[in-house]
């Protein structure tokens, strides 16, 4: 496994951890349909939350939120609207992004940015 995937492995763990204690309630994760996939699939307040979780080891380039780009963005709308049409239950979505940021020597960082619009 390469450094990035476990890197990102260990910090989807982190974010659920950091999620639930947030109150949210996780339904997924790592839900995927074809190509699309959405790291966390949670609930909170009848509302349902896709979470797209970036993590980075470094500050080299640029915080992790900063790496979601147009083609992420509409796999994870791609996503939702087919997690949506199966789960019709869900009437209120909302996109969600948790950065974290792990360099060693230093307190992880934890930044959600709720309600992203694409």
């Amino acid at each position: 496994m390469s450094y990035n995937k476990q890197t990102g492995n260990k910090g989807e763990d982190m974010a659920a951890v950091w999620i639930q204690e947030k109150g949210y309630t996780i339904i997924q994760r790592n839900w995927r349909f074809k190509h699309w996939e959405v790291d966390i699939i949670a609930s909170k307040a009848n509302k349902l939350h896709f979470f797209e979780v970036k993590t980075r080891t470094s500050a080299k380039f640029g915080h992790p939120e900063e790496s979601i780009g147009i083609k992420k963005m509409q796999s994870l709308i791609n996503a939702a609207q087919e997690y949506q049409y199966l789960h019709p239950e869900w009437k209120l979505l909302q996109f969600d992004v948790l950065s974290i940021t792990m360099i060693r020597g230093t307190a992880t960082e934890y930044f959600l940015i709720e309600d992203v619009f694409f």
